[in-house]
């Protein structure tokens, strides 16, 4: 099956945006991809904001960038936009490291407000760097996502209704074989 990178784009260890990923992954495992995470917050700070394409956590999330057949890009938005750490990194990757591959962006705020975010500021910039096909993108709202004490992850019914199925035109468009409903 596919090599799937899923980058979250949030400053956050205990950030939603990234809990949502991580369940996502599952789902697309569960459809026999390979899923490599990358959390833009572990890459060190003076290789993205002193712009080293050289230093080599940036040669390390290009290449995994490069071997990627598709990617799913979530961030939290913060001022009507995606977050400063993934833009921080983009500008790093070559001018068409996403050419050939499938990208499903991906979203999370505090209020519906901000739900255009995804098509007025993360697919221009995901569309400059020459991806084969950009799906749909989703935004869930923070309160759809709950983390319990013990570290469980939650996502509202409605929110998993309407994000599952692109999950799915994401993973067979990779040609991963369909989930159960039940598988969560």
């Amino acid at each position: 099956m596919a090599t799937v990178l899923s980058v979250s784009g949030s400053p956050s260890p205990t950030s939603r945006t990234g809990r949502l990923l991580r369940h996502l992954d599952r789902r697309l495992v569960a459809q026999g991809h390979e899923v490599i995470p990358l959390d833009i917050r572990t890459v060190p700070a003076d290789a993205l904001l002193g712009a080293d394409p050289r230093h080599p956590a940036i040669v390390e999330a290009a290449d995994l960038v490069a071997r990627a057949d598709g990617l799913v890009v979530g961030t939290p938005v913060y001022k009507a936009s995606y977050s400063g750490v993934l833009k921080a990194l983009f500008d790093l990757l070559p001018q068409y490291a996403l050419a050939g591959k499938t990208v499903l962006p991906l979203a999370t705020g505090g209020s519906a407000a901000h739900v255009l975010a995804i098509d007025y500021a993360l697919r221009p910039v995901l569309s400059s760097m020459g991806p084969d096909h950009i799906l749909p993108g989703w935004f869930t709202l923070d309160k759809d996502i709950t983390i319990g004490a013990d570290g469980s992850f939650a996502l509202a019914p409605a929110a998993a209704e309407a994000l599952h199925p692109l999950v799915e035109q994401f993973s067979a468009t990779l040609g991963g074989r369909p989930v159960l409903a039940a598988a969560g």
